[in-house]
């Protein structure tokens, strides 16, 4: 069996500019999946592009961190940085307040419940979920989301983890380093109940972390070169940097561009290429929950 590869884009909804390339690569055959944030300013318009496009399979990007809530700031108070409104902007802070255990773990649920179920209410079937910045990479933080995720019948989430091959080809010399110090709490992930049991599906690791904001057409071809077999996903940040860009928080700006121009060299339709190269077999996190009920038959 060739290799089965997720193309996923995050941050749906957060500018227009993002939006419209999530929507033009899906049209050119160049992505599959788009995770969208329930508190992205520009949510609407991304429900009516998922909505418009049954084969762009929709997750729901789960903020934790740098961000504003979508249940009453009072019933989420230890998710909340001191204004008492909006989540830490600090990932190094949310982790520390999660591992000091100044963190409730039925506020992490209450407010994934309540993204999740603001995507459903939009009409969005949510074919699976992963959260910014990766937050769900430490336990305590997944345990609670894989549980709203048994209570709203999602059936996959991400492997918040990259594979050793895949972080070195990154040319990030110390997110390979991490990657490899990350290991032990990857046993721990796949260990969890829901995920050793199969009751929620993920994949055999998430390609790309480590080079985002480096993901350039060079970049994505040797990863896909280098692909063992296995179900991956790849997480990419296409987008335009413009002015609306520009009136947000992220690092990433300019290299939105660069990775929507990689992805239509790699992947684009064309008369003079197949639909994708080596093999690849493209789908989307929705395919992994049809699989396991026909396997299951």
């Amino acid at each position: 069996m060739p290799p089965r590869l997720i193309l996923n884009a995050d941050d749906f909804g957060l500018t227009p500019g993002i939006n419209r390339a999530i929507a033009e690569l899906h049209d050119a055959g160049a992505l599959t999946s788009a995770t969208l944030m329930a508190n992205g300013p520009a949510f609407d318009e991304a429900v009516a592009i998922a909505r418009a496009r049954p084969t762009l399979g929709i997750g729901c990007h789960i903020l934790l961190v740098d961000g504003t809530p979508v249940s009453d700031p009072s019933t989420i108070p230890t998710l909340l940085g001191p204004d008492g409104r909006n989540f830490r902007s600090s990932l190094a802070a949310f982790a520390l307040a999660v591992l000091r255990g100044h963190v409730r773990a039925e506020e992490i649920a209450r407010e994934s419940l309540a993204q999740i179920r603001k995507l459903q209410r939009a009409g969005i079937r949510i074919t699976h979920v992963d959260t910014h910045k990766h937050t769900h990479i430490l336990s305590r933080v997944a345990c609670p989301i894989l549980k709203a995720l048994e209570q709203t019948s999602i059936p996959a989430i991400r492997d918040p983890f990259e594979p050793r091959w895949s972080a070195t080809l990154s040319d990030n010399p110390r997110r390979a380093l991490l990657v490899r110090a990350l290991e032990p709490l990857h046993r721990h992930f796949q260990s969890l109940p829901q995920i050793a049991e199969g009751r929620v599906l993920t994949t055999d690791g998430t390609l790309g972390i480590s080079a985002t904001g480096r993901l350039n057409s060079t970049t994505l071809r040797n990863l896909l070169n280098t692909m063992p077999d296995g179900l991956w996903e790849l997480v990419c940040h296409p987008g335009y940097n413009d002015s609306d860009l520009d009136a947000v928080t992220t690092r990433l700006r300019a290299q939105r561009e660069t990775e929507l121009h990689a992805l239509l060299d790699i992947f684009a339709h064309s008369s003079s290429k197949p639909l994708n190269p080596s093999g690849l077999k493209l789908i989307h996190y929705g395919e992994l929950a049809r699989r396991s009920v026909v396997s299951n038959i």
